[in-house]
């Protein structure tokens, strides 16, 4: 099975993000979200790619900052929902459907990239994949934010196990396709060379959801 195969999970979303219901709870940027992007823009960053950015609602926030945005989703759906806000905003957001795997991006073109609940949906093959092309599009110095599914997910070690820390859930809408876990000392280890500056655990809404919210850095050639 190619790495691919697995990072589905957009199948889902796309459906969810055609109703007004799918996105109600996908429209608000995150607090986390807001204060690195905002310490960031106050210290020079200029360009910004929302990865996985879904209906738009943390490009049009990183848009209102004056961040040049790159906005990438593997949903139709949520690209358009999201562009008819960026035109409604008159927001200057260039977006684009695509996959994690393979970013249409040259080298080196960002110097802050957001990856938001996006990169554990596959095995751990996309997860490396996903890292590498993270990696590649970043400027030396760049930050890497996002979150990763912890092992402390009440879901994790239940379901279809169909690859080692990735399991699949049967009629759990997009827990139905392929999920990866793992913990801090992991993803320190998946995230090499890039640094971990900081990675906690936090419950989201659904009880016994746990995920780790981290802040990374490329090193600079000199550093590695």
């Amino acid at each position: 099975m190619r790495s691919e195969a697995t990072a589905t999970a957009y199948r889902e979303w796309d459906e969810r993000w055609k109703t007004e219901t799918g996105r109600r709870d996908w429209l608000k940027p995150e607090s986390e979200v807001k204060e690195i992007a905002e310490l960031l823009g106050n210290i020079g960053a200029s360009a910004a790619m929302d990865l996985g950015c879904g209906v738009g609602r943390h490009s049009l926030f990183l848009a209102s900052l004056g961040y040049s945005v790159f906005a990438l989703d593997g949903s139709n759906s949520g690209i358009d929902f999201a562009r008819s806000l960026s035109q409604e905003q008159m927001r200057p957001i260039h977006f684009v459907t695509g996959l994690m795997t393979d970013l249409p991006c040259a080298d080196e073109s960002f110097d802050y990239l957001l990856a938001w609940n996006v990169i554990y949906h596959g095995d751990r093959n996309v997860v490396r994949k996903s890292l590498s092309e993270i990696h590649r599009v970043l400027r030396p110095g760049g930050i890497f934010q996002g979150t990763m599914l912890s092992k402390n997910d009440h879901l994790y070690g239940h379901g279809r196990e169909i690859a080692a820390d990735t399991f699949v859930f049967e009629g759990e809408l997009d827990k139905s396709h392929p999920h990866f876990y793992c913990n801090q000392t992991e993803l320190a280890a998946l995230f090499e060379p890039m640094e971990v500056l900081r990675v906690n655990e936090r419950e989201h809404e659904r009880p016994g959801s746990h995920h780790l919210h981290f802040v990374a850095m490329k090193v600079h050639l000199q550093e590695l």
